[in-house]
């Protein structure tokens, strides 16, 4: 296991918890609250480990402040290698009532990998705290936010992040290639993110070409049938479900001759072994850190515009403040494209200025937000 580093901004809070009783084990770690408090979602799968925790939690401190909103970075992982549904409850419910003295004080979950609206309800269920998640079904509510039966969550299923997506990759586009227009598009990973960011651009007039999911990659030049693409969606199916003539070996996807890549789905699926297949000239981080920075500083090299992922898929994160602060689904939508739009132009076009990579950039702003509220505090 690599060692996390220590500096001026964090980690503030490094925990690894354990219950006898169910097996779970988790960990915990709350980067830097000088916003506000560690926000961040939860993470379930059967590798996660405490320094991917703390990366994430590191993007979600860049991610919060660069989006100019009053939380600070945060993220947790539980080791998850299936189970039943009973069992999943017993390990989200475990690990809630372990880090429950943090929250929301200092930490507020959400959905990420493998947790969802449900898990978010076990969650607040277990710390007696509706202020302790964001990402909650509708139609949980709490005597803060009154009558019974009011829609008060925004659940993850409304698809904020993807929505965000979509909007950063319209403007890097439109800075690009002058406009998102019949761009053809690649998208790997097609859960709640890849599907919404589908959703999106295909309304936008991108021409989505291939997708990927755990089941299946699937590639047609002129582009994908959105019937049938839609149909999977409804009914929730997998990406194997469609035609076989359109399916191809999932490592080709990377070097599929695509004006956008869109990774949209786990840690580091771009590396060292694919890195120099991918043709795209724009790559949009749908999912938190797909690649090593190291890589994205190759494809700066290169000439490949990169949109990190704290400015892409920011629009998780402010549907979560939009919750917390009792905001309705419309105003949410609302915020969300403000946010995005605003912070992919500031940090693109100077990028192109300064001939710095997005990151680069995106992470000065961040860092002198956060240097300067921490300055504030002491």
């Amino acid at each position: 296991m690599n060692e996390i580093p220590y500096d001026a901004f964090g980690p503030e809070e490094v925990l690894r918890v354990y219950d006898p009783a169910t097996g779970m084990r988790g960990f915990l770690v709350i980067d830097n609250t000088a916003l506000g408090p560690g926000k961040g979602g939860i993470r379930m799968t059967s590798n996660v480990t405490e320094e991917e925790v703390w990366r994430l939690a590191r993007t979600m401190t860049w991610k919060n402040a660069l989006a100019d909103i009053p939380f600070g970075g945060a993220k947790a992982g539980i080791v998850w290698s299936g189970g039943d549904e009973a069992k999943k409850k017993a390990y989200v419910q475990a690990f809630a009532r372990a880090i429950q003295v943090f929250t929301p004080r200092k930490y507020i979950a959400g959905p990420d990998v493998n947790t969802g609206e449900r898990e978010m309800k076990w969650f607040v269920e277990a710390t007696g705290n509706w202020r302790s998640a964001t990402g909650k079904p509708a139609n949980v509510c709490m005597a803060l936010f009154g009558k019974p039966g009011e829609k008060c969550g925004i659940p993850h299923e409304f698809g904020s992040t993807g929505f965000g997506v979509a909007k950063s990759t319209e403007i890097a586009a439109e800075m690009i290639r002058g406009g998102i227009r019949g761009a053809t598009v690649a998208i790997h990973g097609f859960g709640n993110v890849g599907t919404f960011a589908y959703k999106y651009l295909m309304e936008m007039g991108a021409t989505v070409v291939a997708l990927a999911d755990r089941t299946a990659s699937i590639y047609q030049k002129e582009g994908l049938d959105p019937a049938r693409v839609r149909r999977i969606i409804a009914e929730d199916g997998c990406l194997r479900e469609y035609p076989k003539r359109a399916h191809i070996a999932h490592e080709e996807l990377w070097g599929l001759p695509v004006d956008i890549l869109i990774p949209a789905s786990v840690t580091d699926v771009i590396h060292e072994k694919n890195k120099n297949r991918v043709r795209a000239k724009i790559i949009v981080e749908a999912g938190n850190i797909p690649m090593r920075e190291s890589i994205e500083e190759e494809f700066h090299k290169k000439g490949i515009l990169v949109v990190p992922d704290f400015v892409a898929n920011a629009g998780g994160v402010i549907s979560s403040y939009a919750e917390y602060r009792g905001y309705n689904p419309k105003r949410m939508f609302e915020l969300v494209e403000r946010k995005v739009q605003a912070s992919t132009q500031r940090v693109l076009k100077e990028s192109m200025k300064t001939g710095k990579p997005p990151r680069a950039v995106g992470l000065a702003i961040a860092a002198r937000k956060v240097e300067e509220r921490m300055g504030k505090k002491v």
